[in-house]
């Protein structure tokens, strides 16, 4: 394990970035979000930009995504935060199903969404629930396995996705405007 020592020529910027969140502390961020329970036992809930804000609960995207996944019949799923006026965000699932054949019809897409949502519910309880559950057959990633949230947010959001250059398969993000269109 290391810690890097400066930004190369600009020291002011690697103290304001990692030195400064926490003003009069002298504190290194790593930018990772943790709970802390009642017996001192902490949950490293991910990246604080992986992190969102539902009616004041912070949830991790990366919990979100694994009670979606405890549904036998997804195979991949990516969650993001998007901004809502009530609860300030509010979790988007983007889901690849095992059997494209479930989600075919209207009537199977619903029912998988109904038992999504049910299994969200069970694992982490409603305010985990996504507002929506989108299904496609892949998800937009980099060349090396990256998922592109910020992309995926950007476009639920209505926004411009951004720099697009590593992404392996432009057709993921087609299917995710698709996706939200057909909402």
């Amino acid at each position: 394990p290391g810690c890097m020592t400066t930004v190369w020529g600009d020291d002011d910027r690697f103290v304001q970035t990692y030195f400064a969140t926490i003003p009069g502390k002298l504190v290194y961020s790593t930018f990772d979000w943790a709970t802390r329970d009642a017996d001192g036992y902490y949950f490293v809930l991910g990246r604080t930009d992986d992190v969102i804000n539902v009616a004041g609960h912070r949830l991790g995207t990366r919990e979100i995504e694994e009670a979606v996944q405890a549904h036998a019949g997804i195979a991949e799923v990516a969650v993001v935060g998007v901004a809502d006026s009530l609860k300030g965000q509010i979790p988007v699932a983007f889901a690849v199903v095992k059997d494209p054949a479930t989600v075919a019809t209207a009537a199977g897409a619903a029912e998988i969404r109904r038992e999504v949502m049910a299994t969200v519910d069970r694992e982490l309880g409603a305010i985990a629930r996504p507002g929506h559950v989108h299904f496609v057959t892949l998800l937009p990633k980099t060349r090396s396995g990256k998922l592109l949230r910020r992309s995926m947010q950007a476009l639920a959001e209505g926004r411009d996705p951004g720099d697009l250059t590593t992404i392996e398969d432009p057709s993921a993000l087609e299917q995710i405007k698709v996706a939200l269109a057909a909402k």
